[in-house]
């Protein structure tokens, strides 16, 4: 989108017919969230939204890459699904042998156009420097305040630059800044990330960490400090293939970093390992789920310069989907091809499931030509990066569109079995995964649907035979159950959903006796829990919360049933100290307060937006319990 910073990409949105304005007041606490997750959640991601009025100098432009369409344009093309052909073309040509001079030289064009995408340093001032703050002061900025048990205002779509204080390596990471006085944040980098190991640098050299924040200019930028670049390796060269051209950069005002020249803000300053940390957060995070307080580095502002035309950037997380969900698939696009191509030549495709919210859930389809294959896929996947904090890998063979649900529920039928399908380990999980018993350490799942050889089948398999329908009278019977989904009909999909009532009598295990002993459970694959309050005809939000609350060696069982067939028990229910013997704080869902839900049902007819949008949070408040970010209970 070029040069021409946010107040030019909203003139190309509002021109594609991709953007609303709002000039009415909203507030940016509380309000702009409730408006935006409305219209984020509608099919294809709503529009963006330019809030005019704020109570600042400053607009406020968010779900700007909230679509496919969106994201698109943000790189210059027509769909994110050709990137993956132009990385493969370019990775192809890089990577191929050279057998001889004339092969090195037929290189030599290739070289020459990933040269230019390098990013360039200018020896001037850019436009995000056309207006320094006199007395550097972050109320002055519209930061939101995103949900109700929220710690404070958060700035939620920055760029954060550091470099390597040994090498010299730039990195651009995005990491929430809770906002606690006019020139003091928080720095929300979690112990795996690029930001938090040069921080470790600094410490151990005893010096202070310069660090600067760009916030708008071309949305390319946005997008590269949220990739999964490899260590060491430059953001904005990925920001450079992108858009096509480098990036321009220019040096900060305090410090020596540099930043892209067009950004419409940038917050200058420093980390200082030697200071305490502050107890930042509770924070409604992308899990759908509030990440609890906890303790992070201090950022100290120096300096704020913006552009003349400056507008905020801002995103709000929660439950899915929202606007992450489309820059996760530009990212399940951009880097299928090297990891194909330099770990595991037999993946033809990967998916990341919107209600996984990221790391929860992986699909990927491979190329299968020997027994344990699906295994060894899942391991390098396990090891690879980001995928490190995978939850739940599903391989099926080549010939399944892993984007397509149907075909999805085929594979199942045809190939799941409890006794050689699923495949346990352990590992790294993401910071904000609230369901392990340990932090951010935990149990991961390989589900392997991809057509058995003889070697890989279990010899306790048994063999298909006829069996009765469930007894569903003595199934409602049961008095833990309150509701049941029997997916079979609608989907032919031999999964029993349950909700359950977990109150002082409940206890698992005599629920699982129970059901064993009920004719015709044997007809069902799998049975997964539910907490009451949960939509069982609501798939989207049971893979959600399946996805969130799941450990799976312990929520992952196998029992037999008085028939001898196998059956996987799946535990998707929160888990509390009483019945699960679970020993952290378990996490509410992310919902608005009613005052807030009604003050924009009451505005909205004067602000524009066009037909009225129902709150997405009224779904979900059967299970939220109390009203801070810790669950009661």
């Amino acid at each position: 989108m070029g040069n021409i910073g946010l107040s030019g990409i909203v003139k190309i949105l509002e021109e594609a017919g991709e953007l609303k304005r709002v000039k009415n007041f909203v507030d940016p606490e509380l309000e702009i969230t409730e408006i935006t997750d409305r219209f984020s959640k509608q099919k294809g991601g709503g529009k963006a939204i330019l809030f005019e009025n704020t109570g600042t100098d400053f607009p406020v432009l968010i779900n700007a890459l909230g679509s496919e369409k969106r994201i698109a344009m943000a790189f210059g093309r027509n769909s994110v699904y050709g990137l993956e052909k132009e990385i493969q073309s370019l990775f192809a040509v890089l990577l191929q042998p050279k057998d001889n001079l004339w092969d090195k030289l037929k290189l030599l064009p290739k070289l020459k156009e990933v040269s230019e995408w390098m990013p360039r340093k200018l020896n001037r001032k850019g436009k995000c420097q056309e207006v320094k703050m006199e007395n550097p002061d972050l109320s002055k900025l519209p930061v939101l305040k995103c949900w109700p048990a929220d710690g404070g205002p958060f700035i939620t779509f920055p760029g954060v630059h550091t470099v390597d204080p040994e090498t010299g390596a730039p990195n651009v990471g995005m990491y929430r800044m809770q906002v606690f006085d006019k020139n003091l944040t928080g720095m929300h980098w979690h112990k795996h990330k690029t930001g938090a190991s040069h921080f470790e640098k600094y410490k151990k050299l005893g010096l202070k960490m310069p660090v600067s924040v760009s916030l708008g200019g071309d949305l390319a930028y946005t997008y590269a400090a949220t990739a999964p670049m490899p260590e060491n390796m430059d953001e904005y060269l990925l920001a450079g293939f992108l858009r096509k051209k480098p990036v321009k950069l220019v040096k900060c005002l305090t410090n020596d970093l540099f930043v892209p020249e067009d950004s419409d803000f940038v917050i200058e300053g420093y980390v200082d390992p030697a200071e305490d940390l502050i107890w930042e957060g509770p924070f409604g995070d992308h899990t759908g789920f509030y990440s609890l307080a906890d303790w992070y580095p201090k950022f100290h502002v120096t300096c704020i310069t913006h552009r003349k035309d400056a507008i905020y950037p801002a995103t709000i997380v929660g439950i899915p989907p929202m606007e992450d969900a489309y820059i996760g698939l530009a990212t399940e696009r951009i880097f299928l091809t090297p990891i194909r191509m330099s770990m595991i030549p037999e993946l033809k495709d990967m998916t990341l499931p919107v209600a996984g919210v990221a790391h929860n859930f992986t699909v990927v389809k491979i190329e299968k030509s020997y027994p344990g294959q699906a295994i060894k896929v899942m391991n390098s996947l396990w090891g690879a990066g980001q995928m490190m904090f995978n939850k739940v890998l599903i391989v099926t063979d080549s010939d399944v569109n892993i984007h397509e649900p149907a075909e999805l529920v085929k594979a199942f039928v045809k190939n799941f079995d409890p006794g050689y399908s699923m495949h346990f380990s352990k590992g790294p999980l993401d910071v904000l995964d609230h369901s392990s018993q340990k932090f951010a350490f935990g149990s991961k799942l390989g589900i392997d649907l991809t057509e058995p050889f003889t070697e890989e089948i279990s010899d306790e398999k048994g063999k298909d035979m006829p069996v009765e329908e469930i007894d569903l009278e003595k199934l409602n019977s049961i008095p833990e159950i309150s509701g049941t989904n029997y997916l079979r009909p609608g989907f032919s999909l031999p999964v029993l959903l349950l909700s359950v009532k977990k109150d002082e009598n409940f206890r698992k295990q005599k629920l699982i006796s129970q059901l064993l002993e009920i004719d015709g459970l044997a007809k069902f694959k799998v049975l997964l829990f539910c907490n009451e309050g949960a939509d069982l005809n609501d798939l989207f939000t049971i893979m959600w919360l399946l996805g969130g609350n799941l450990e799976p060696d312990r929520d992952v069982s196998v029992f037999n049933t008085k028939d001898g067939v196998p059956v996987v028990f799946v535990d998707a229910t929160f888990k509390t100290s009483e019945h699960d013997n679970f020993k952290r704080d378990w996490p509410n869902v992310v919902t608005m307060d009613d005052g807030t839900i009604a003050a924009i049902d009451k505005k909205w007819s004067g602000l524009g937006l066009g037909e009225f949008i129902e709150s997405p949070s009224l779904k979900f408040k059967n299970l939220v319990k109390g009203e801070g970010a810790v669950r009661e209970g």
